[in-house]
């Protein structure tokens, strides 16, 4: 077998930039992130929490966005409520155990989802389970409901408020995408709710 050259590395690089300009093409898409950028800051003023999930790759972005929130992104400030539902293992483990894996989102946010508050699933087919089953919860609970997937948007599309889909269906050019749109609006969030530094 042949290691990957540098024509590889650069055909990786040139794919995912490839989606990035694909959404940066795409003005109503932009507009919606905008859009969702806004609600997030209006929830956040209004004293509500962000509660996220995913799984595997989407899990560990689910950590990442909520760790800009809850500590600190491009400047100190102090810090915003967000949860990651994929991070304590007795929670995991015992509802995984006592209820079925489907269910270890609609749990979590049966006990700490309160109405105003929002939730982002992620899945980069759109139809992961558990994600599935908690949007179903944020519906009866008046949880506002945002979706990161992939372009087909999957189930997820029709049980969410918004269904944000990257225009790909490469798992790892989705999750780079779902990346910068989290760092986006932990930026807008925060530029709008705190005073950055040497603005006077």
């Amino acid at each position: 077998m042949e290691r990957p050259d540098l024509n590889y590395v650069l055909g990786e690089f040139q794919a995912s930039i490839g989606v990035k300009q694909q959404l940066l093409d795409d003005v109503a898409l932009m507009q919606q992130i905008t859009d969702l950028g806004h609600l997030l800051i209006d929830r956040y003023q209004a004293g509500n929490k962000l509660l996220i999930a995913g799984n595997g790759g989407s899990a560990a972005d689910a950590q990442h966005i909520a760790a800009e929130f809850v500590s600190r992104f491009n400047f100190d400030r102090p810090g915003l409520p967000a949860l990651a539902l994929t991070t304590d293992t007795s929670i995991l483990t015992a509802v995984g155990n006592d209820y079925g894996y489907d269910q270890l989102f609609r749990r979590q946010l049966e006990a700490n989802g309160n109405e105003g508050d929002v939730f982002l699933g992620i899945s980069t087919s759109g139809n992961s389970a558990n994600v599935l089953e908690a949007l179903r919860v944020c519906a009866a609970k008046g949880i506002t409901s945002i979706a990161l997937t992939g372009a087909s948007g999957g189930k997820m599309r029709q049980l969410c408020d918004y269904c944000v889909r990257v225009p790909s269906d490469d798992t790892p050019r989705i999750q780079e995408a779902h990346i910068v749109i989290g760092h986006t609006w932990c930026a807008m969030v925060e530029l709008a709710m705190f005073e950055p530094p040497g603005v006077r």
